[in-house]
């Protein structure tokens, strides 16, 4: 060995994945094991590296007898730490996921292990030595009243998960507070599973989401089985319930969308909530969506896998018509007894009544909805945008209001504030409609501010909440008061609220998205299930005019629009019925790299569908990362031929990094934002 090291005697090659975004580096390295490194340099351990002249990081991946580089081995700098914090099933759950959004095995592991604080490290248990006792099963609570019992199969399902199995199943919850509430649905499922003593996986969108699952299973199993996994606590909380997952200790792990990586041991139950929430998407390279991690985790661990949310994705309308899960239903007369009852102001009967009320955007229906329902609670009123009044349009044709320079979207900063560009702030003082020649402007869609504004004046004397932007609250009291929230924002009432009021739902349905109406719907639905039944006078009054989308609501049927969108997106071949690549960069950059994909999937006999090149100009903002120039290329292609396409995507982007001969382009499967 060169310098005199002495190698260990026991598999001294240690194969390792250096730390690095580069693709062409997406592969294990062979490295020597010195002696005084044997017992540290585990299989799952951090390491340091010599690499290309640099100190790098790395996960040590396994020990083995030889190496088949060729070359003599520089041997391991250092072993950063002896806890193995990269288990085998979640390393391979890494690769699973880098194969599946064609992107490297080290930015996957990136989110799947946490920032190492090395100072929890004193306390956490000898990997080979003897753990913690992980709390007993039964020490779990149970329920006073499930909240299954509404559902026809949902007592099953719980006995199924109890006995051990593993089944798979779609949930629509009623209701959104109270006993019968999401939490306490996704709670009891876990506590069943860990009756059983296996551990569970459970992802939601964002914090206030987690803080309340977190109750709901505080009243059901011991609270040391609980870890909570998300960077809104910080580096060190989240480091040490990591370890806890990681040496048994705990058993059920919750979070937001890295917590799909927990290492739970002896997985038993994964679920997702919400998972047409864009919080699931990962803003980092490979762009993984949640619910697919958790996908992949059951189908590679054999565990039972629960899809949950008020509405119905079209990803998971699919899963439901290819039988891989099974939907839990409740009989309509129980969903009519659970539900609030629902107004639309645009159909035939409130048109009759008040034929102003198209042009409103306060119809007299949603008025008095709002009064009488102060008289018993609080009131919620759903909003579009935060802010005071943050887009215009023209008064003539209706067309958004762009900025001449930039094309940027025009806003009004205050009352009585000259229009300016939102992206790049230039003035339009003189602003001419590029469709119809107009001068003159209107407001587009009012926000929660001026909302709020106009409310406490219509209703003197009334308190008026409002939960929007940085200034978002999770919980609102019984007593009476106008709550104004955008979509999302939207605060859990005690005891539900009395009414609701969904404006701006036509501006919601207009945005230049595919998945415009399924989002539209599916924020309706969250506010819809935060109101009191219809024997306990819940009413939602919905001021939109697309009949599908109210009808939705109207009907209570969030299967049924979502397997008409399906329906609709099979017919036209979009996603999900088939599988999309994004390719964005400079155009010379993008023409280079799709011109390869194609030609080399050509010799396989695949051909793809494409859209593009297009420039972003109108579909992203400017800004340091993203030249006015950049174009994009979309790849369609059916799930059939999806293995082949998506190897063939990650091997010539890795080609391309390697020679650098031109531009990196960013790649992207199946995101669901960018459509």
């Amino acid at each position: 060995m060169p310098g005199g090291v002495t190698l260990a005697r026991c598999l001294p090659v240690a194969r390792v994945l250096v730390e690095s975004s580069l693709p062409h580096l997406d592969r294990p390295f062979d490295y020597a094991v010195p002696e005084p490194l044997d017992q540290a340099a585990q299989p799952g351990t951090r390491v340091k590296v010599k690499f290309n002249g640099q100190d790098l990081s790395g996960f040590l991946l396994e020990r083995v007898e030889e190496s088949d580089s060729g070359h003599t081995l520089v041997p391991l700098a250092k072993v950063v730490s002896p806890v193995q914090v990269l288990t085998p099933a979640v390393r391979d759950l890494a690769t699973a996921v880098a194969a599946r959004y064609a992107g490297t095995v080290s930015d996957v592991l990136r989110l799947a292990v946490p920032p190492r604080v090395a100072k929890l490290e004193k306390d956490y248990p000898d990997p080979l030595g003897a753990k913690e006792a992980v709390p007993a099963p039964e020490a779990a609570g149970t329920p006073a009243v499930s909240a299954w019992r509404e559902y026809r199969t949902g007592a099953a399902f719980l006995r199924h998960l109890a006995g051990g199995g593993s089944p798979r199943a779609v949930v629509n919850p009623l209701q959104g507070y109270g006993p019968a509430g999401w939490p306490d649905l996704l709670a009891q499922a876990s506590a069943a599973a860990y009756t059983s003593g296996r551990g569970s996986v459970l992802v939601v969108p964002d914090y206030r989401d987690l803080d309340r699952l977190e109750e709901a299973l505080e009243r059901l199993v011991p609270a040391e089985a609980v870890a909570r996994l998300t960077a809104h606590d910080g580096p060190t909380p989240r480091y040490r319930n990591f370890l806890r997952l990681l040496a048994g200790t705990a058993k059920i792990a919750i979070g937001t969308r890295s917590a799909a990586f927990a290492p739970v041991q002896d997985l038993g139950l994964v679920a997702c909530w919400d998972d047409g929430d864009d919080l699931h998407i990962e803003q980092r390279a490979p762009y993984a969506h949640a619910r697919e991690v958790l996908l992949l985790r059951a189908e590679q661990e054999g565990a039972a896998c629960l899809l949950a949310g008020h509405a119905r994705s079209t990803e998971v309308q699919r899963l439901v018509e290819a039988g891989w899960a099974v939907p839990v239903e409740t009989e309509r007369g129980t969903l009519r007894r659970t539900v609030a009852r629902v107004v639309s102001t645009a159909d035939s009967f409130e048109q009759a009544r008040d034929p102003l009320a198209t042009l409103a955007r306060l119809p007299h229906a949603a008025w008095q909805a709002a009064k009488e329902g102060l008289e018993r609670g609080p009131v919620l009123v759903q909003v579009a945008r935060a802010g005071y009044a943050p887009s215009l349009v023209c008064e003539t044709c209706r067309a958004p209001a762009r900025c001449a320079h930039c094309q940027g979207p025009l806003a009004l900063g205050g009352t009585s504030a000259l229009p300016q560009c939102r992206w790049c702030s230039t003035p339009a003082p003189d602003w001419r409609c590029s469709h119809c020649g107009g001068r003159r402007l209107r407001k587009g869609a009012t926000g929660v501010l001026r909302t709020a504004e106009e409310l406490g004046r219509a209703f003197p004397g009334t308190t008026v909440i409002t939960s929007s932007g940085d200034q978002v609250k999770a919980r609102v009291g019984a007593g009476k008061a106008l709550v104004v929230a955008t979509v999302g924002a939207e605060p859990v009432a005690e005891g539900g609220y009395a009414a609701a009021l969904l404006l701006d739902g036509d501006s919601l349905l207009r945005r230049e998205t595919l998945r415009a109406g399924e989002d539209t719907v599916r924020r309706w639905f969250n506010a819809a299930a935060l109101v009191r039944p219809a024997p306990d006078k819940g009413l939602v009054v919905v001021t939109a005019s697309d009949a599908a989308a109210t009808g939705a609501l109207l009907r209570w049927d969030p299967a049924g629009y979502a397997q008409r969108e399906l329906s609709l997106r099979m017919e036209l071949q979009l996603p999900p019925a088939v599988r999309i690549a994004s390719v964005t960069g400079p155009r010379a950059a993008v023409e280079h790299y799709t011109g390869a994909v194609e030609a080399d999937l050509a010799r396989a006999g695949i051909t793809l569908r494409t859209a593009g090149p297009a420039p972003l100009l109108l579909t992203a903002p400017p800004s340091g990362r993203r030249s006015a120039e950049d174009v994009r290329t979309l790849l369609f292609f059916p799930y059939g031929q999806a293995a082949a396409v998506v190897r063939v995507l990650r091997v010539t982007r890795a080609a391309v990094a390697a020679k650098r001969t031109t531009d990196p382009v960013q790649l992207r499967l199946d995101g669901v934002d960018v459509l």
